[in-house]
Order: C-alpha cells, then structure tokens, then sequence
C-alpha cells in the first residue's frame, strides 16, 4: 500500500507501527480545518491497512498541539464567521458540527490501538483529541490545559463524554472549570497518562510498547477487543457486555486464530495468526455501522 502525504502530518509505517505526527511545528501543531480532515482520513488509512498493527500519535517539533488556530481572531469559534477554525465541518439541521469531534469519534471508531506520545504542551483540542487514544504516555516537558473557559467557550471534541472516563467527575470538573494549564506530574497522578519519560526516551517507549502489540496479538482480537471496551463504557448494566462478549468468543472461538493462538501455546512457538481485520472481522455489534455521522 502506498504511504498516503499530508498538508498538517507526517506519516509512516514501519514493521506494523503507523507513526502520525502532527506537522505544524511553526504553529505549535495548532489545529485548523484542514488537520481535522486529515486526522480522519488517516485513521481510515490505518484501519484499512493490515500491516498497521497499533498506531503512535505525536507532534512535531516542542509542542504536541497547543490547540485550535487562533490566528482568525475573536471570531475562530463563531461558525457564522469566515475565520471559524472549523468551518469546513458540515452541518446537522441549523448546528454546525465541532470538528474535534468529528476527529475523536473516528478514533473511537478505530479498529488498531492509538497510543498518544505526548512530546510538549496539549491544551483545548490539543488535549481532547488524545483521549479516545487508549495509552497517552508523556514526556516530562509535556503540559495540559482544559482551557476553554477561559476563552469564553465550552469543552468540545466530546470531552464531556470521554474525560470522566478517563480520570473521574471530579478530576474532570476541577481542571475544566479552572482552564489552568498544569504539569505532566499531575496529569500522570491523576490518571491521564499512564507513565512519564525523558523526552529522548519518549518515542522508543511508545514504540516499545506498541511492538509488544504488534509480535504477540491476533489483530481481529485486539480490533474486537478495542471496540467491545470503550462501546461498554457507555453500558446500562453487564448484560450488554455479556450479550457482546458472547457473540465475539463465540466467533473467535471458532476461526483460525484461535485454533493458531492455543496451537502456538501448546508447541511453544511464536503465533503467526492468519485472520485479517480487512476480511474476518465479525459483526459482534448489531450497531457496527455507525460511520454514518461522520
């Protein structure tokens, strides 16, 4: 498969890890129009891609992303304005929709693993987008802001959603109604990073990480398994994961990569697993095609 270009990223894969790094280092990787329909198009890259296997998210040069462009001025969020940061986004009846998230709906969607490499400062959006990434890991330099309030708007990117998940109601409150930008030690206290690293050792770490997926998983278990997690976050009661759960095992159960997975063990070998998420991914959810509000 040929490695598709950007305007605002960079992108590569190698031995089954896509890297995208946000690419407007000039601009501190600010987000603009045009990143956010990239960021969409690249995840359908990944997911159509079988030699993707996980996926790193990071930003080029100091900054991870320091937010939308503010380079329109006072109008950037007002969507009757022709500065709107945004305003390439369709509309749904007379509401204009918010281009962050059009981006972290599609990385919910995502059927590879997203491990965030947060290599500088990630305020508003620049925040928002990492969290329906499944592993955010930081460097000691990176910072974070939920600044909205304090530019007269209100979280976006469906943060009300994903950021109580993530690290709880308080924490999300708390650091939403102040907007103060504060330190990857508390991000990392609190349950928005999973671990802090020198910035030299950042990338190999994520690396490191996403090659442990990449030479021991079965690539539909984990395409499953990714979408069975976060879906069930949003679960009335067990049943629904039990109804979810029973239709994927009894699926998994019966195609090869089962049969290789228990082989391998049994011989004590290295799995090479046959099924591919292009072709053998199962319908475990009757609500699959969900793409349609894109």
């Amino acid at each position: 498969m040929a490695t598709p270009t950007f305007e605002t990223l960079l992108y590569a894969v190698e031995d089954g890890i896509a890297t995208i790094t946000l690419n407007r280092p000039d601009k501190l990787n600010a987000f603009n129009a045009r990143m956010m329909a990239e960021l969409i198009k690249v995840f359908d890259d990944t997911d159509g891609d079988d030699a993707v296997r996980a996926v790193i998210v990071t930003g080029a040069g100091r900054a991870f992303c320091a937010g939308a462009d503010l380079s329109g001025g006072g109008g950037t969020f007002d969507r009757s304005s022709p500065q709107a940061v945004e305003r390439e986004e369709g509309k749904v009846g007379d509401i204009y929709r918010d281009g962050g998230g059009r981006v972290t709906l599609r990385m919910y969607e995502s059927l590879k693993p997203i491990i965030a490499a947060v290599n500088g400062p990630a305020v508003g959006v620049g925040v928002t987008m990492q969290l329906p990434m499944d592993i955010r890991m930081a460097s000691t330099e990176a910072r974070f802001g939920f600044v909205f309030a304090r530019r007269g708007i209100t979280p976006e990117a469906a943060s009300s959603w994903f950021l109580p998940k993530v690290v709880g109601l308080s924490t999300a409150l708390e650091w939403c109604y102040t907007g103060r930008v504060f330190s990857a030690q508390e991000a990392h206290e609190r349950g928005l990073v999973r671990s802090l690293h020198a910035p030299d050792d950042l990338l190999p770490a994520a690396r490191a990480l996403a090659r442990e997926i990449a030479d021991n998983t079965a690539p539909v278990s984990v395409a499953l398994t990714r979408q069975m997690l976060w879906r069930m976050a949003g679960a009335d009661q067990p049943m629904e994961a039990h109804k979810v759960d029973s239709r994927a095992i009894q699926s998994r159960g019966a195609a090869a990569d089962s049969k290789e997975g228990v082989s391998s063990f049994l011989e004590k070998r290295t799995p090479h697993y046959p099924d591919k998420v292009s072709t053998d991914l199962p319908d475990i959810f009757p609500e699959w095609e969900s793409k349609a509000f894109r």
